[in-house]
């Protein structure tokens, strides 16, 4: 469903939104390289037009793969609808090239962050879970607290497990 008129896209103006801060992140790793103990988890849909991998990763992983930006990754470059990097592969080096409409899962564990981006059977989006929304549903969004204060600790003062924010929670 696109926008129009009487109506507004809410779910894919906040994945373009999402998207769109990935690509921020990733342009920062770009020029900067990896801060502190940042590091992430990217998986991807590796059917999605677009995606460049070589034959043999895309015939190990046929339909979603993901990689990891740490220790050992060369040649980021980000551009307005895709981006490129180089990792090792068992000592070879392959060239990856990844829309990011392909992205699946965007996660740094370093900071209890995560984004998840769901398929989507149906394109119409105007209808919401009414379950998902009344009192007794799980809470839709984790409250992650990087200052360490303690909004981010359950009530007996533990550390809460980070939750990827899943959007596509409350589509029917």
């Amino acid at each position: 469903m696109s926008d129009t008129p009487d109506t507004i896209d809410y779910g894919t103006m906040m994945h373009d939104a999402m998207r769109g801060l990935i690509a921020r992140v990733l342009r920062r790793v770009a020029r900067d390289g990896l801060p502190g103990e940042h590091h992430f988890f990217i998986s991807f849909d590796t059917n999605h037009p677009g995606v460049q991998v070589a034959d043999w990763l895309r015939e190990r992983y046929p339909e979603d793969m993901t990689i990891v930006l740490q220790h050992w990754y060369e040649g980021l470059e980000v551009r307005e609808d895709d981006f490129s990097v180089t990792l090792n592969f068992g000592d070879h080096p392959e060239p990856l090239i990844i829309p990011f409409d392909a992205l699946r899962t965007f996660v740094d564990p370093s900071v209890e962050f995560g984004l998840r981006f769901e398929r989507r059977d149906d394109d119409d989006l105007s209808e919401i879970d009414a379950d998902a929304l009344d009192g007794e549903a799980e809470a839709p969004f984790a409250e992650i607290d990087p200052d360490g204060d303690d909004d981010a600790k359950d009530g007996k003062g533990e550390r809460r497990e980070a939750e990827i924010v899943s959007l596509d929670r409350f589509r029917k």
